[in-house]
């Protein structure tokens, strides 16, 4: 869709446009898609749709810095909201009696059938006296707002549908902030008014996720129906600039290694070395601080795991997303009876009665930990991601109180990755700073022994590969299990896979789906099933 097609569409979008340009001397620049190289713009100052009537600017102010602006059609004047309060009123009136129902997903089409009965679109004839009329810009108008507020997340509603956003942030009502993918942290014009009108969002919100927040009960963790994970404080006692919450956008289709690679967070000899381990059963934890990415290299290395693995999963909220037909999905449930109540502790127990050939935990934060450390000592390969800076605090964390696993056991774990988020040269970027192998306990040393096979140059923004002919897992646990009489041989096979994710990125596929079948095709049928030659 065009800009002038947009504008045409959407009345609000050019009054806006008109505004700006004539407040600032200069127009945005419009995009129907946004690409990574904008980061590197002189100016932000970009136009885009998160579909009709929804419009994002994001420009850069002096003093602020980078604004996010959500352009949606909204109520303009008291007798606007006057007249949109009275449509919803009779909407709310007469929904009771109408003979709709609200079940298999047909909400929309119900909320417009309300909407029909009770208004009218300037026709000005006394058989609809007993209808609204409205402007043909008002019913369009209300017809979003009611269903934005009704079925949708309501203020925040442009920021859930933004594709681009990792991070929303509210601190009392009229402070909301994101983290975009492109251009940083932004300061948005989302309000919700005072702080009764948020307190009663919350409270609406709470009860939509089944969390529901009160004074007694003001902090909840919960999840969004996109999937996306809530944390809400509730009470201005508790939280003392007004009530707040924080959302971290869920997306249902997971970033490809090979757009992982492309952006530079881990190299392709990085990758394919994650590719042997996940092949040939070792556990992987990826660890890193908060906002590190964890989950998303996670998430791009799972279709290593051969399609026809039984795979199990194990998380608070849904956000591992494995490509597998067997796999199962397992979720605590943290409310209601005691006796009801079901944690990763009791979750990891019941995928070791299932006899899975892989284990996914989400993330290991208290006990479950030491179930995940005898999953490893009996087979089942472990994958996690943890919350850890380095190695050693990986290993004081699993050692200390309340995971308690005995440092005699940590060998069971065989690979850590540490992923961090840096600045470099003025940019925030993601890195896989170093890839840690856990060779084992040594009485001697007093200590766990590892070996640090791939290490993060920040001078150049380089991937190091240290472990070559030096590496413990690849040639004393892979080579071993895949029959190479000279175990040195496993680094021809690593290079050979390392040259297929740079065929993929030279051929642009980085499509999570395309990759996933590129991975499947090599493991049915070998370099002959590749859809390019290596």
């Amino acid at each position: 869709m065009s800009l002038e097609e947009a504008v045409a569409r959407n009345p609000h979008l050019g009054r806006y446009l008109r505004e700006y340009t004539s407040r600032t001397g200069r127009a945005p620049e419009y995009h129907e898609s946004l690409s990574r190289d904008l980061k590197d713009a002189p100016r932000v100052n970009f136009l885009y749709p998160v579909g009709d009537p929804i419009f994002i600017h994001v420009y850069e102010a002096e003093e602020e810095g980078v604004i996010y602006h959500a352009i949606e059609p909204r109520l303009e004047s008291p007798e606007d909201e006057k007249k949109y309060t009275t449509v919803l009123e009779k909407i709310l009136e007469i929904a009771p009696y109408a003979d709709i129902s609200f079940e298999n997903g047909n909400s929309l089409e119900n909320i417009k059938k309300l909407y029909d009965t009770v208004v009218s679109v300037g026709t000005g004839k006394k058989l609809f006296s007993n209808r609204i009329e409205l402007t043909k810009e008002e019913y369009d108008k209300y017809l979003y707002l009611i269903e934005r507020d009704i079925i949708g997340t309501g203020p925040i509603e442009p920021m859930i549908r933004d594709p681009y956003i990792e991070d929303i942030h509210v601190i009392g009502p009229n402070n909301t902030s994101l983290v975009h993918k492109i251009f940083g942290t932004a300061y948005t014009n989302i309000t919700f008014g005072d702080d009764i009108k948020l307190a009663e969002y919350l409270k609406r919100m709470g009860e939509r996720i089944g969390r529901p927040v009160s004074e007694a009960s003001p902090i909840v963790d919960g999840s969004l129906p996109d999937g996306s994970r809530i944390n809400i404080i509730y009470s201005t006692d508790v939280s003392r600039k007004g009530s707040s919450f924080t959302i971290r956008k869920f997306t249902s289709t997971p970033l490809s290694i090979t757009q992982l690679v492309a952006w530079n967070t881990l190299s392709s000899t990085e990758a394919a070395y994650l590719w042997l381990c996940l092949e040939y059963g070792m556990s992987v934890f990826v660890c890193g601080e908060t906002a590190s990415g964890k989950t998303t290299t996670l998430n791009a290395s799972l279709p290593f795991i051969k399609h026809t693995s039984k795979i199990y999963s194990a998380e608070d909220t849904a956000e591992v997303l494995p490509p597998h037909r067997i796999w199962q999905q397992l979720i605590t449930r943290d409310r209601g009876p005691e006796e009801g109540r079901v944690t990763l502790f009791d979750l990891l127990k019941a995928a070791l009665r299932s006899r899975p050939n892989y284990i996914i935990v989400g993330e290991i934060r208290g006990e479950e930990g030491a179930v995940a450390f005898q999953a490893m000592q009996t087979g089942h390969p472990v994958i996690s991601t943890f919350h850890a800076a380095s190695v050693r605090k990986m290993i004081q964390r699993f050692t200390g109180h309340p995971i308690n696993v005995p440092i005699t056991f940590i060998d069971n774990l065989n690979v850590v990755l540490i992923q961090q988020a840096v600045y470099r040269k003025g940019k925030f970027l993601r890195r896989v700073t170093s890839i840690e192998e856990i060779e084992g306990y040594y009485e001697e040393l007093k200590g766990v022994a590892t070996r640090r096979v791939f290490e993060w140059d920040p001078v150049n923004d380089t991937h190091v590969f240290r472990g070559l002919n030096n590496s413990y897992v690849l040639e004393t646990k892979i080579a071993e299990t895949a029959g190479y009489e000279d175990p040195r041989e496993i680094y021809d096979e690593l290079f050979l896979r390392a040259r297929i994710i740079e065929k993929m990125i030279e051929k642009e596929i980085f499509s999570y789906h395309e990759v996933v079948k590129v991975i499947k095709a090599f493991y049915q049928k070998g370099l002959e099933g590749l859809p390019f030659r290596i």
